[in-house]
């Protein structure tokens, strides 16, 4: 029988090669995005279904997954959709910072939670969550965008604990840095006098160079795929090589000696 995904954030970047990988295995994908009228390649793919989603809108994600609930059956719910707000919590603005928030974390939770009773009721489905290196390990200038991506986590687990009676599964992909466009279009930056030296010392990790080593979305697109037929109850899936590395030292050395250690590179 065939299976479906429904995914957010499909229009670009990992969401789009996560919709393209799971139609190629057969899958029917529910490929969702805020402005659908300019997508031109999933809608020439054959089971594919592209609505329109923004979920920063609470009313259009309930009526749009009742709907969707009503017409098809989905199997795993993939929560991608989201950006990155970088830059010292000074720099931020309030509605920067609220932005951040109801699209990375809020998004999820009432996504998430527009779909549970339907697959508790059915027994069985899978949510995967998208976070981040950062949403396991913090790192300067991230402080918001690691607020969402922890929440997402610890959200996740809780959720994970909460569902499983029913058969459902929760699960987390935290990729590293991706080779994709996500630093230039789906990254917003402050800015601040006093911390000038800071953002160029960790701009150096968004150098051309330093992406050229990073994992490529169709990759992390691929444990996606994993995570969603792999049939283990597993929790976090880690994405990506500096996203392994980081947090097996994390594992390996304990979370206040690496803390320690981030704080010392950038001890001016």
């Amino acid at each position: 029988m065939q299976k479906t995904i429904f995914i957010t954030g499909a229009s670009t970047g990992l969401g789009k090669s996560t919709a393209k990988l799971f139609q190629s295995k057969g899958w029917q994908v529910i490929a969702t995005m805020r402005n659908p009228e300019r997508e031109t390649e999933l809608t020439l793919l054959n089971n594919v279904i592209v609505l329109p989603l923004d979920v920063t809108d609470s009313e259009q994600i309930k009526s749009t997954i009742q709907n969707i609930i009503e017409n098809y059956s989905v199997d795993v719910v993939l929560n991608n959709a989201g950006y990155g707000l970088i830059g010292a919590l000074e720099s931020l603005t309030e509605v920067q910072i609220e932005r951040q928030i109801v699209t990375n974390l809020f998004g999820v939770i009432r996504v998430s939670k527009a779909f549970t009773s339907y697959f508790r009721e059915k027994k069985s489905g899978t949510f995967i969550n998208v976070t981040s290196t950062f949403g396991l390990i913090g790192f300067p200038t991230c402080s918001i965008y690691s607020a969402t991506k922890f929440g997402v986590d610890g959200f996740s687990e809780s959720l994970a604990s909460e569902l499983t009676q029913f058969g459902i599964q929760v699960k987390v992909v935290a990729p590293g840095g991706m080779k994709t466009d996500f630093a230039i279009r789906s990254m917003e930056v402050g800015q601040h006098p006093a911390y000038e030296q800071l953002i160029a010392e960790v701009s150096k990790g968004y150098s051309p160079e330093q992406l050229e080593n990073y994992t490529n979305a169709d990759d992390v697109a691929q444990i996606i795929y994993e995570a969603a037929t792999d049939n283990k109850n597993q929790l976090r899936y880690i994405a990506g090589n500096d996203a392994n590395a980081l947090y097996n030292e994390r594992l390996k050395n304990g979370a206040e000696t690496q803390v320690q250690n981030i704080k010392a590179m950038f001890t001016f």
